[in-house]
């Protein structure tokens, strides 16, 4: 039987945890690093990931050890008995990461049998908070957003952030599709982090975001930030040399953009 909760003790939690592992990374950042490819050459994992998965885990598992937990690293993949279940992504960014590029952050979800029920995007480097609750405001450290303009009214107004995958034969079907884009929108941004894409989408700082080949655990938190902040949120169903992926845009290009993109 699932046990009692408050969704925002969980935010809590899972803003403590990711404040604990962002701090760790930061303290890691420029440094040389114990690196390996997993999925092919480009996809690269290091220590610090490790070590900073760990970490979140310890700390949730110690405030609520009947919990589920999903991660990238390790293969973890743990079933609770709680009902709800943890998605992180200790360090998405990697290779900005080990690159010394200053675009990465830490993605910590929860969830129930209905979704993600709470999530946070933490960007050390900027000491940024995006955080929600279901049904609830999006904030950044506990505030709500102020953005710098106002969300573009338009898809050829929208500036619309994605990501390529690692595989070097679905890169070459996305770049098909941005070429179908980039006449269509304002511009186009790939920083190299898809959660922090979401986050920044959900601030107002991207107008859209959309990218295949993601993880639950890149998604889980922001997709949540996303709707929390009136974005609708879409699925991209796998078609041939593009894997599945996901959508956020304004309910008022949502749909052409998914027509382009989709």
């Amino acid at each position: 039987m699932a046990d009692t909760f408050a969704p925002q003790e969980l935010l809590a939690l899972a803003s403590e945890a990711a404040l604990a592992a962002g701090d760790l990374l930061q303290e890691r950042f420029g440094g040389v690093r114990d690196v390996h490819s997993k999925s092919s050459p480009t996809d690269l994992v290091s220590d610090a990931d490790v070590t900073a998965q760990r970490a979140i885990r310890e700390l949730i598992s110690a405030a609520r050890p009947g919990d589920g937990f999903l991660a990238e690293e390790e293969g973890a993949n743990i079933a609770g008995s709680s009902g709800l279940r943890w998605v992180v992504d200790p360090l998405d960014g990697t290779v900005n990461f080990l690159f010394g590029i200053p675009l990465w952050c830490v993605s910590i979800a929860v969830q129930d049998a209905a979704g993600t029920l709470a999530g946070v995007i933490y960007d050390p480097l900027r000491r940024e908070a995006f955080a929600a609750v279901r049904g609830a405001e999006l904030t950044i450290n506990g505030e709500p957003p102020s953005p710098a303009r106002a969300r573009a009214a338009s898809l050829d107004e929208a500036l619309v952030a994605t990501g390529f995958a690692y595989d070097a034969k679905v890169r070459g079907a996305q770049a098909e599709v941005i070429k179908g884009l980039i006449s269509a929108v304002r511009d186009i941004r790939r920083c190299g982090a898809a959660a922090l894409d979401l986050a920044w989408t959900a601030a107002g700082r991207f107008d859209a975001f959309f990218e295949r080949t993601v993880k639950l655990w890149d998604t889980a938190a922001g997709t949540l930030l996303c709707e929390c902040a009136g974005l609708e949120v879409h699925e991209l169903v796998d078609r041939p040399g593009l894997p599945a992926g996901v959508l956020a845009a304004p309910p008022q290009f949502a749909a052409q953009l998914l027509e382009l993109v989709g």
